[in-house]
């Protein structure tokens, strides 16, 4: 397939970046992943304080992620961490609106992402965990992951929670392509 073809295809997909618990819209991963594809949307969603409940902040966030989802269909979902429970949730809430589904140290142990709350789901899911997570368990990530979704490619990857090493060096454009 020629340059052109490819970037063509790459421009037509619907892109969303969601960020982690204390990051931004405007954190390593959004600007890496805005040089790759500038049509991706890198939003800013509600701000953590340690004075609202994460549940509070949850439905906060999902009903801001609602609003710019709900406009488009076949929507590419890059989630880290806090934003990979976001991403996960959303898909499994509506499956049809998701072909992809990517998660960077994703928080999917949550008690807000019952398995048994939802049919597992055949959507292509690709997870990388880093081995020296401290912050968000690896087994409890994989778990949970292989409960929801059956068309799950699970990554354990030498890197730590923010998998800044491993988002440098994913084949980003390859990912996205194939989809």
């Amino acid at each position: 397939m020629d340059y052109l073809l490819k970037k063509k295809m790459v421009d037509k997909k619907n892109i969303i970046f969601i960020h982690g618990l204390e990051s931004s819209g405007k954190g390593f991963k959004a600007q890496l992943l805005k040089k790759v594809f500038p049509q991706c949307l890198t939003p800013d969603f509600e701000a953590y304080s340690p004075h609202i409940s994460i549940n509070l902040l949850l439905e906060k966030r999902m009903n801001q992620l609602s609003t710019i989802l709900d406009e488009k269909n076949s929507w590419i979902i890059i989630g880290s961490s806090f934003g990979g429970l976001m991403g996960a949730l959303y898909t499994c809430l509506h499956p049809q609106k998701v072909i992809k589904l990517i998660l960077l140290a994703p928080y999917l142990s949550s008690p807000l992402l019952n398995p048994k709350d939802f049919s597992p789901l055949d959507i292509p899911v690709i997870i990388y965990h880093g081995s020296h997570d401290t912050i968000v368990s690896m087994k409890n990530s994989r778990i949970y992951g292989q409960k929801l979704f059956t068309n799950l490619t699970y990554n354990i990857v030498d890197d730590d929670h923010k998998l800044q090493k491993t988002t440098k060096n994913i084949d980003w454009k390859k990912l996205i392509l194939n989809s």
